[in-house]
């Protein structure tokens, strides 16, 4: 694998495991909510639903990692297929944002995986 296709996918990871961080554990403090654009009741009423989201993008983060670790193409190549459609399913319902945040980077990841 290319050294190229293990940055980026390790990118990817990591962008997941800030987004754990936003959402599992600053969700309600000021830079949690600006990353968001939430108003403070909005977000202290949505804290487990934020939560629970975090959680979610905590497995992507872990299964981006165990590929990495195992040098598992198929899996860095699932787990990236889980990010993609989770932005692309973001960016449809949510904010058009997630598509440079989220799905751009799984995308290219993808890209430079099936180039290496």
């Amino acid at each position: 694998m290319s050294v190229v296709a293990t940055v980026l996918v390790a990118l990817v990871a990591l962008i997941h495991v800030y987004i754990v961080v936003l959402e599992m554990v600053l969700w309600t403090t000021p830079r949690g909510r600006a990353a968001f654009g939430l108003e403070e009741q909005f977000a202290i009423d949505t804290r487990a639903l934020a939560a629970n989201q975090g959680l979610y993008n905590g497995f992507l983060a872990a299964g981006l990692a165990y590929g990495l670790l195992r040098d598992d193409v198929e899996i860095q190549a699932l787990f990236l297929v889980f990010v993609l459609v989770a932005g692309l399913f973001g960016a449809a319902t949510a904010s058009r944002r997630i598509l440079v945040v989220q799905a751009l980077p799984a995308a290219l990841a993808l890209g430079a995986l099936a180039l290496a």
